[in-house]
């Protein structure tokens, strides 16, 4: 389970602005992403994890520290517009809690049969993004080993779908604005 110590430091110093929380102003903080990166991998330490995968924007930086800690490799899962080299492939999101639906994608040759991959992103409220970047990497030939998170608020039937999960802190332990 996360260090109480960094949970208690995110529902403390997480600000918001306009209603919208500032996860990535957390990563300022020094020594705090590296703090992040322990907690979010050690539930996943011991799993055979080979590498980490970030979901645009604010996962990369997360997923890349995760990575570094595990010293596995990092892929990127990018929205549309956004620029992957080779083959890919493509996952419509179901809708998030603003909505929207969005189009998540994979380059195939980043995802080897004998991956297993974790995934890592700082909110999930819906869950709508870690379920299309879990179908990318299965649809990538690799293995699915788990959502590592910053604040968790899934719902109960989303995360079912989604365990292993691990994560630092719940949303609802979190003031808001």
């Amino acid at each position: 389970m996360p260090s109480q110590s960094l949970a208690d430091e995110v529902a403390s110093t997480l600000r918001y602005f306009d209603g919208h929380s500032d996860t990535l102003g957390l990563f300022a903080q020094p020594g705090f992403l590296g703090r992040a990166a322990q907690a979010l991998v050690a539930p996943f330490r011991t799993a055979g994890i080979t590498k980490v995968a970030g979901i645009e924007a604010r996962g990369f930086v997360l997923a890349t520290a995760a990575a570094l800690e595990l010293g596995v490799g990092f892929i990127g899962v990018r929205k549309i517009g956004g620029v992957l080299a080779g083959e890919k492939e493509e996952q419509r999101t179901f809708p998030d809690w603003r909505g929207i639906e969005d189009v998540l994608r994979l380059q195939r040759h980043v995802v080897a049969p004998d991956d297993r991959v974790l995934v890592v992103d700082d909110w999930a409220e819906t869950g709508a993004k870690a379920v299309a970047a879990r179908a990318l990497i299965e649809l990538c030939g690799g293995r699915y080993g788990g959502l590592s998170l910053l604040v968790n608020q899934l719902p109960e039937d989303v995360r079912a779908t989604l365990e292993p999960v691990a994560f630092i802190v719940r949303a609802e332990d979190v003031a808001g604005e």
